[in-house]
């Protein structure tokens, strides 16, 4: 008789320490800079008045990371902890359920823990993990939603409640920053593209064929369409009760101001970038450089150097792959970019920055990973671990001036300013 193939072992335990070794990184210095910076001076006030339902400020943005925000102050105190420890832990979350999603994609060991080592190590995510804005409350529900997604996938018993929650948490992200929208329509699209190629005859009631056997289009529908839907309208339900400026035409009004506000012609900035500069990591943003205490300190947001480039290929990798060879896991990632990058070269904001790489960041990552593990399935595994290991040796490079570490003095910023355009 044959043997049996041979089961992969889930590697949670080891995503789970990653993910704990990670927030142990965020925490040196989190708090050191004891007044708003860089964003936090638009989304703390905010936060404020949300928890004393006063004047509905900063309506351009629609409200769960403001929500989370409010309750990091209501539980720890209008102080820098109160501000940043929540984002660090929804960054760890992110880190953790990210892994969790590709581990489901792909029942690869290696793949798994290299995304996580080069998430954590790529500078966007530590970045955003450590400070009081939006974007790390739409990363962690997106990562939460593409883990919930693939488990449905490879686990079809347990997909009305994987579904359930993958709706639930796209609506929460769309609810934290309109970054998720184009992405929150990929899970619906992915499900309904994949049924259509099943070719079942009953095409919405069947609950045969891929991508999640025993559940039908219809059913779909509901979690990855109106659920999320739903769940992004409620979360503006306080907007209705602030005691100056509520909303008081309605939600479809309101999203007409927020949409003019988001499109309105800015001043020129001088840390906005294009999407080119995004993708070769030529243009950093200082989110800060001063004295703080007496010591000067800084924190610059660019990509790690190292794998921001590298993944490029790997994504083409990832693109001939997925479409070429049917490499599902290869494919998600490669429209994961494409959409999420795309969204702002075609968007109608006239002023954009680096941090809305983010995403596309974590996508680019994913394709590294996978192309790592290919090198490392075919045998060639001290290439597989040369981008994985050289990520962290990068990060550990660059930690003081990501992390608002001291510095020797003002013009300590030299010694990380590669690029003439980083400075």
């Amino acid at each position: 008789m044959s043997r049996a193939p041979e089961q992969p072992k889930d590697p949670i335990r080891w995503c789970a320490a990653l993910a704990l070794v990670f927030w142990l990184a965020c925490l040196p210095y989190l708090t050191v800079v004891a007044k708003p910076y860089f964003d936090e001076i638009h989304y703390l006030p905010a936060a404020r008045e949300l928890l004393v339902l006063g004047e509905f400020t900063n309506r351009e943005h629609p409200l769960v990371g403001k929500e989370l925000l409010a309750l990091g102050i209501a539980l720890f105190g209008d102080n820098p902890w109160g501000w940043r420890l929540l984002p660090s832990l929804f960054g760890t979350l992110t880190l953790f359920a990210a892994m969790r999603a590709l581990w489901f994609a792909t029942l690869s060991r290696f793949a798994t823990l290299a995304y996580g080592v080069l998430l954590a190590t790529g500078f966007h995510l530590f970045i955003h993990a450590r400070i009081a804005m939006l974007d790390i409350f739409y990363l962690a529900f997106l990562a939460l939603a593409a883990w919930h997604f693939a488990g449905a996938i490879r686990q079809p018993e347990q997909g009305r409640w994987r579904l359930a929650l993958t709706g639930i948490a796209l609506g929460l992200a769309m609810g934290a920053k309109w970054n998720a929208l184009v992405v929150a329509m990929l899970p619906g699209l992915a499900f309904f593209f994949a049924r259509v190629a099943a070719g079942r005859r009953r095409l919405f009631r069947s609950r045969r064929g891929a991508p999640v056997p025993g559940t039908t289009l219809i059913e779909a529908a509901l979690w990855l369409g109106v659920v999320p839907l739903a769940v992004y309208a409620a979360t503006f339900l306080p907007a209705f009760f602030f005691r100056i400026s509520p909303i008081t035409e309605g939600l479809v009004y309101h999203h007409q101001f927020m949409l003019s506000q988001q499109e309105q012609v800015l001043k020129p900035h001088p840390y906005q970038s294009t999407w080119e500069q995004w993708v070769l990591n030529v243009r950093s943003i200082w989110y800060l450089y001063e004295p703080v205490d007496g010591v000067q300190r800084g924190i610059m947001l660019i990509g790690n150097p190292l794998t921001m480039l590298l993944g490029l290929p790997a994504l083409a990798w990832c693109a001939w792959h997925g479409f070429v060879r049917r490499h599902w896991a290869a494919l998600g990632v490669t429209v994961l970019y494409v959409a999420s990058l795309g969204f702002w070269i075609f968007a109608a904001k006239p002023v954009q920055f680096y941090y809305h790489y983010a995403l596309p960041s974590m996508a680019l990552l994913a394709a590294l990973a996978l192309a790592c593990d290919a090198l490392w399935q075919n045998g060639r595994r001290k290439t597989a671990l040369a981008p994985v290991i050289g990520s962290v040796l990068v990060f550990a490079w660059f930690y003081p001036i990501i992390s608002a570490a001291p510095l020797t003095g003002p013009d300590s910023f030299a010694v990380w300013t590669w690029l003439a355009s980083w400075r």
